[in-house]
């Protein structure tokens, strides 16, 4: 229960920052990335004010903290290297998010404010993860082991 708890007050911490921020507004992030045309830079200031906070509170916790609050480790990356996958899915989300003028967190955020080109994207989205999730469950069949055994072993906690 408490997990859930700090999971809704973290993602009610996010999606207020976000909406604050003018990050669930399309045309923010479609600015963000019209370099040639009219640039909207307030998207980095978003993301340079938020790595100013986040990375000392991040460290501290890390170094201080046992464990989470709410949870009973840290769920931390363990691996290091860049490889073709990781490289395609950077790119598939950047041109997802740049022509949607959605990224997941501020899409759920819209959703939850009635937007209906959210609801679309995030319906979209959605397709796009389950259909990922039968591709890779399929591949995993014919190899009899785990496509990606950190993901799998995130989700089996």
């Amino acid at each position: 229960m408490k997990v859930k708890v700090g999971a809704f007050l973290g993602g009610l911490v996010f999606g207020i920052g976000l909406a604050i921020a003018g990050m669930t507004q399309p045309a923010k992030i479609v600015g963000f990335f019209d370099f040639f045309g009219s640039w909207d830079p307030s998207l980095a200031f978003v993301m340079v004010g938020a790595i100013i906070v986040y990375t000392p509170v991040y460290r501290w916790a890390t170094r201080t903290w046992q464990h989470p609050i709410w949870a009973p480790a840290f769920s931390l990356p363990t691996r290091e290297d860049v490889d073709g996958r990781l490289v395609l899915g950077s790119a598939i989300f950047g041109v997802g998010w740049g022509l949607g003028g959605y990224c997941p967190g501020p899409a759920l955020t819209s959703v939850g404010a009635g937007s209906q080109e959210a609801f679309t994207f995030g319906a979209a989205m959605l397709v796009g993860v389950g259909a990922y999730q039968l591709f890779m469950r399929i591949r995993e069949g014919r190899t009899g082991r785990p496509a990606d055994a950190q993901a799998a072993a995130m989700i089996d906690g």
